[in-house]
């Protein structure tokens, strides 16, 4: 008769290996999510780099709806990367520079506040343009490699999603620097960046690509208390330039189709839901969709939210539920939410040839 010590140790040992075996997701079970971008997207990535508090938000009142603090991310509380995480299964994912990074088969998040597809926007916040958090993928696919071989690493990049959104810095700074390039020559700039950098991560075997296109930048608080006209209406310049971009953007990402084969892609059209949203607040359970949450100045537009850039003093919203609007250039987690939803399961004349869902499950 098996004493009943070495009985349990073994069922201890069989429980063990069961879980590890069945339970926890393997990189040949699941896509993992790879994130790039700018502050729509960046997790903390700004935490732990040499910049200036001005493209940071780990301080109050950022995150505290939901997260109880303030993690970096520049909204009240998730983005709508962290919604997508959380509808494909997967944790929400680590910034990378964060120290004690180790989720390697879920993926990692590269997005920097303040970043550009091109390398000259606001460097002298010493950001992580697009090209440099190519670099960081690139020393992740080594590490990844080391830790799983080279097949499994192949195998879980070809499945993993890679979710990018980049370009409003580059048009906000073309605007307030008065580009010297016509609006159709900087579009081409801003988008032949993004199109190598794709290009880039699909020769490192990724396939799946889900990518937003911009908001409408001209109707953020933050554009509207600069609107040269002095009233309530949209930047329309920046609305233009934001236009046009997007146009190329659709154009170039069915031409990487055409070209690569394999590639899979979701536009999520950003510009008409935000839209909607301003124009249509109450439809989405919002009361204020123009002016900000946090700020200061006119729509409380003056990126002066926490007391840290602009201006040590700022006003604070009672219900950040009621507002589209967090700080001056970003929204809330209620309208985060709503955009990840519409990119997750949205029909294609909104995410489309393809939307989120379908290619977590390609």
């Amino acid at each position: 008769m098996m004493d009943s010590r070495v009985y349990f140790s073994l069922l201890v040992l069989f429980t063990a290996f069961f879980i590890a075996t069945h339970c926890l997701p393997q990189p040949e079970e699941h896509a993992a999510l790879f994130i790039f971008g700018d502050s729509t997207y960046d997790a903390g990535n700004n935490n732990y780099i040499k910049t200036t508090d001005y493209y940071r938000s780990n301080y109050v009142p950022y995150g505290e709806t939901f997260f109880k603090r303030s993690t970096g991310r520049f909204s009240d509380g998730r983005l709508a990367s962290d919604f997508i995480a959380e509808f494909a299964k997967l944790p929400y994912i680590t910034p990378y520079l964060q120290p004690g990074y180790n989720q390697f088969t879920d993926g990692a998040n590269f997005a920097s506040a303040g970043a550009g597809a091109l390398a000259e926007t606001y460097k002298s916040g010493n950001l992580i343009d697009l090209k440099s958090q190519l670099s960081y993928f690139t020393n992740f696919e080594r590490q990844l490699i080391q830790k799983l071989g080279d097949a499994k690493a192949k195998a879980l990049l070809s499945r993993a999603v890679y979710l990018i959104a980049i370009g409003s810095n580059d048009y906000a700074a073309a605007v307030s620097a008065n580009s010297s390039a016509s609006p159709e020559e900087y579009v081409n700039m801003v988008n032949g960046n993004l199109t190598s950098v794709i290009r880039e991560i699909y020769n490192k075997g990724g396939r799946k690509f889900g990518i937003p296109n911009l908001e409408p930048m001209g109707c953020l608080p933050s554009a509207k208390a600069v609107n040269p006209s002095n009233t309530s209406a949209c930047f329309q310049a920046l609305n233009d330039l934001t236009q046009l971009h997007n146009k190329a953007l659709s154009e170039a990402l069915q031409k990487l189709a055409n070209e690569l084969d394999g590639f899979k892609y979701s536009l999520a059209d950003a510009y008409t839901a935000l839209s909607d949203k301003i124009n249509n607040p109450s439809k989405y359970g919002f009361k204020e969709a123009n002016i900000a949450c946090c700020g200061s100045g006119p729509f409380r537009g003056t990126n002066s939210c926490g007391g840290k850039r602009l201006s040590n003093k700022y006003e604070l919203c009672e219900n950040v539920s009621e507002y589209v609007f967090f700080d001056g250039g970003h929204t809330t987690e209620k309208a985060n939410e709503h955009l990840a939803n519409l990119m997750w399961s949205g029909t294609p004349n909104i995410a489309g040839p393809y939307n989120l869902k379908a290619l977590f499950e390609l």
